[in-house]
């Protein structure tokens, strides 16, 4: 039995490792009429991509020895960021076949839900990183992070950018409020519903992974990767055990940030229903992210053409076109509702006796509606002698 989070070690910190064991000692479900190999395979399938993705992420600064510097990267290879795409898109395949094999009608529908919805906002969330690579001109995530160090945090200049990338990475991830595939009140578990055991186990590792590598690509496209702010300490002068370790640490501090924010909106905002994930992601998402690709796009060639440096100043430029396009984009979401409503048009006199005529509309007896009156009384029910008639109410028959 699981005794509380807390009792597993120092303060639970062993936790997830009693879980684990417990759930290598659960009873394997087999349901009897699903396809047995495709059923076995799914949550593999759904697991390995999740975890190589962390693969290509630089944590930390270069580590010194004497054969050299050593990239802090699992595997550095230079086209990163394209792995990392590449390779997250294959995780849903396990979800689908999870859902298809089982021979269960709730997690057909998790499978199919999470399938739309995963093609759906990965499209949003790899045009929200164009802009990244037009500023960074690499698609290397260690020169990402590099970029960053002399012009500033990506998240100033492309403000717009980071939070699409943000929103359709909840969606990406199964996450609240975008986690459909798996409502509770609607589908019992989603494509999950058939597995116990450690095969269930892996679905959870593998959405959890996800969330980490998000957190750390956020980090890394967005907020400097292991740059700490306020300070050219850690990118100027040669590297250092202690450097690597402090940029380490500062890595650690972002991705910690970025996993309270998924869990935050977890705990803060309601499911979305399915035509509203949908509608956001194909008509504002997408439309939102290809228009600023177009305008980044414009606004970098013509400050390359002003010759105006690389540096802070050209991303205070920037961070200015962003404010602009901000309130623009607000103005058009609004489309009058809170930004410029109604009651702000209109003086105070005209709004007194729009509301005086309200009143007096709301308190004024309807008047009977004939087609009403003619439906009603040719009702067979309502036929003179049938009971509960009028006419037998009038001669007290009830």
């Amino acid at each position: 039995d699981r005794r509380g989070p807390n009792r597993a070690g120092p303060g639970g910190i062993l936790q997830p490792v009693a879980d684990g064991i417990k759930n290598f000692m659960k009873e394997e479900t087999n349901p009897p009429f699903a396809d047995k190999w495709l059923f076995l395979i799914a949550p593999a399938l759904a697991f390995i991509p999740a975890m190589m993705t962390w693969a290509v992420l630089p944590f930390a600064a270069p580590l010194p020895t004497p054969w050299g510097l050593i990239d802090m990267a699992i595997a550095p290879v230079p086209v990163g960021f394209l792995f990392t795409l590449a390779i997250s898109s294959l995780g849903v395949y396990g979800i689908v076949l999870a859902g298809w094999s089982s021979n269960n009608k709730y997690a057909l529908l998790g499978g199919l839900r999470s399938s739309a919805q995963m093609v759906s906002y990965e499209i949003a969330m790899g045009m929200s990183t164009i802009p990244v690579l037009l500023l960074a001109g690499n698609v290397s995530l260690g020169a990402i992070v590099q970029q960053q160090s002399s012009m500033g945090w990506n998240v100033l200049s492309l403000t717009i950018a980071w939070f699409t990338f943000l929103v359709a990475a909840f969606a990406e991830t199964n996450r609240l409020p975008f986690d459909l595939p798996e409502a509770e009140s609607e589908l019992v578990a989603g494509y999950h519903t058939e597995y116990s055991g450690m095969k269930f186990s892996m679905f959870f590792i593998a959405e959890y992974a996800n969330m980490l590598t998000v957190s750390g690509l956020t980090a890394v496209l967005f907020f400097g990767g292991w740059d700490i702010p306020f300070t050219q300490w850690d990118n100027t002068g040669a590297f250092t055990v202690l450097k690597t370790v402090a940029t380490l640490l500062a890595m650690a501090a972002k991705v910690g940030f970025f996993i309270f924010v998924f869990m935050w909106v977890r705990w803060t905002l309601p499911r979305f229903r399915y035509d509203q994930l949908m509608s956001l992601g194909w008509s504002v998402m997408l439309p939102v992210a290809l228009a600023y690709i177009v305008i980044i796009a414009a606004a970098t060639l013509g400050l390359d053409m002003f010759g105006v440096a690389r540096g802070h100043l050209f991303s205070l430029s920037l961070l200015a076109l962003n404010v602009g396009l901000i309130a623009i984009l607000l103005a058009w979401l609004d489309r009058g509702k809170l930004i410029s409503p109604a009651s702000a048009r209109v003086g105070p006199t005209d709004l007194d006796r729009l509301r005086a005529r309200g009143l007096d509309l709301s308190r004024r007896p309807l008047p009977p509606s004939t087609e009403t009156a003619t439906a009603f009384s040719s009702t067979p029910a309502m036929a003179s002698g049938a009971p509960g008639s009028p006419t037998m109410i009038a001669e007290g028959g009830v």
